[in-house]
């Protein structure tokens, strides 16, 4: 088998994981990941107000908010930390489904459809570059999104416990 040049590679653009990096770093919504702290939590916090909004309406049905005040809050609470989560695991889904395909030695792709699916053996430096990609760019965007996480479970399984001994 003839080995080809590291510049030449069979797989196409849109296909190729370091594109498909570049292109979630410049997506409007992935790149909430590789924002700086403040503007980060900004942006999470803005999803909380939003499901907090959102679910009002369902949660005073379910609790006046004169009789029940902390019941209503405690199941906004909920439904917004819920949506909240479930904005942070689409954007882990999304950055681990990068950082895999970086990660992997092989790449598949496919050429003009599903049914053609194609492998291409990264050579050494590209594997190389593509991994250390991981290591500092991507890794530590999971562990945010991972600590995330953690924090809107602990409000959540707060809440739970608030509301479990009323």
């Amino acid at each position: 088998m003839k080995e080809l040049p590291i510049g030449i590679c069979p797989v196409p653009n849109e296909q190729q994981p370091v594109n498909e990096y570049e292109d979630l770093k410049k997506s409007c919504f992935f790149r909430w990941a590789t924002l700086e702290n403040k503007i980060y939590w900004r942006r999470i916090t803005y999803v909380g107000l939003v499901g907090w909004i959102l679910t009002s309406p369902i949660a005073a049905v379910s609790f006046s908010p004169r009789q029940s005040t902390l019941l209503f809050i405690l199941c906004n609470n909920l439904g917004a930390g819920l949506m909240v989560s479930f904005i942070v695991i689409q954007l882990g889904l999304g950055w681990c489904y990068v950082g895999d395909r970086l990660r992997k030695k092989i790449v598949f792709y496919e050429e003009s459809g599903w049914y053609d699916g194609q492998t291409w053996l990264k050579p050494p430096e590209i594997l190389a570059r593509d991994r250390l990609i991981v290591s500092y760019q991507i890794d530590p965007i999971l562990q945010r999104l991972a600590r995330t996480e953690v924090i809107i479970g602990g409000i959540i399984i707060a809440d739970l416990i608030i509301w479990l001994s009323q």
